[in-house]
């Protein structure tokens, strides 16, 4: 199948599998139109019989750097994207694909990166990378789905450890609190990712979609509403005090000093 051009991921065809590449390195900071087209890509091969399974990975240092806060408005509110797509709009698309992702984690996904990695099925990732759920840090609140996703994969405690601290976490202890699936050498990461998929893409294509909907009903309606109240307290969060510190300290590479105002 040939896939239209993008301009922020790139998709190709391996046999039954699709590989979908995030192309905004080094970091691959979280983007409006980068998210939309991941979710347009997944529509795309949703509707394609001869692919039954997708990988989806990252050039660059890091799977997902979270959002570019040097990218935003006074207010800090993230500059408007060129189509004129709303991120967390764009977001909710991508929990309504039909066919089972492996996402490979070769780097750090923080933030938002974290709610990308955990939209799929399943993570293989690697000692050397991190995750951290980084928004309270930032005097922020957690986004992209990630208070209605991340409960439901490690459990309510471990994934509201991750939240109130916003600790990092290395590939061996994602591993550990059921976070990655699999953790291997950083330069294998790839290649098992593509062989889970392909393993998964083997089994009868209906049963495959027809089980995977059973096991995630509701997610999808989950994450909408997830994603409208983690925008409410987004929008007065950001306003704060506390947030400028926050995105000014992580610059800095500091402690902030939070002053609940």
């Amino acid at each position: 199948m040939s896939h239209q051009p993008y301009e922020h991921i790139a998709v190709e065809d391996q046999g039954i599998v699709s590989i979908i590449e995030v192309r905004r390195g080094p970091n691959n900071f979280i983007n409006t139109d980068m998210v939309g087209e991941i979710a347009d890509a997944l529509d795309v091969i949703d509707r394609t019989p001869g692919v039954r399974a997708i990988m989806l990975c990252a050039e660059g240092k890091h799977f997902c750097a979270g959002a570019d806060f040097s990218n935003r408005a006074a207010d800090g509110t993230m500059l408007e994207s060129k189509r004129g797509r709303h991120l967390y709009k764009e977001a909710q698309r991508l929990w309504k694909t039909g066919k089972p992702i492996v996402a490979a984690v070769h780097g750090s996904a923080v933030g938002a990166g974290v709610g990308l990695a955990v939209m799929a099925d399943f993570r293989v990732t690697c000692p050397e990378a991190r995750f951290s759920t980084n928004f309270t840090r930032l005097g922020f609140h957690p986004g992209f789905g990630l208070t209605a996703t991340l409960p439901r994969l490690i459990g309510e405690q471990q994934a509201t450890l991750m939240m109130y601290t916003g600790r990092r976490i290395t590939g061996e202890d994602a591993l550990r609190i059921g976070l990655a699936d699999y953790c291997v050498p950083q330069e294998q990461v790839r290649a098992k990712a593509l062989e889970l998929a392909t393993e998964i893409a083997q089994s009868a294509p209906l049963a495959i979609v027809a089980t995977r909907e059973t096991l995630r009903r509701g997610l999808a309606e989950a994450v909408a509403r997830a994603t409208e109240r983690e925008y409410e307290e987004q929008d007065w969060l950001r306003k704060t005090e506390d947030f400028r510190e926050g995105t000014k300290a992580m610059a800095e590479r500091r402690l902030p000093n939070f002053q609940a105002r």
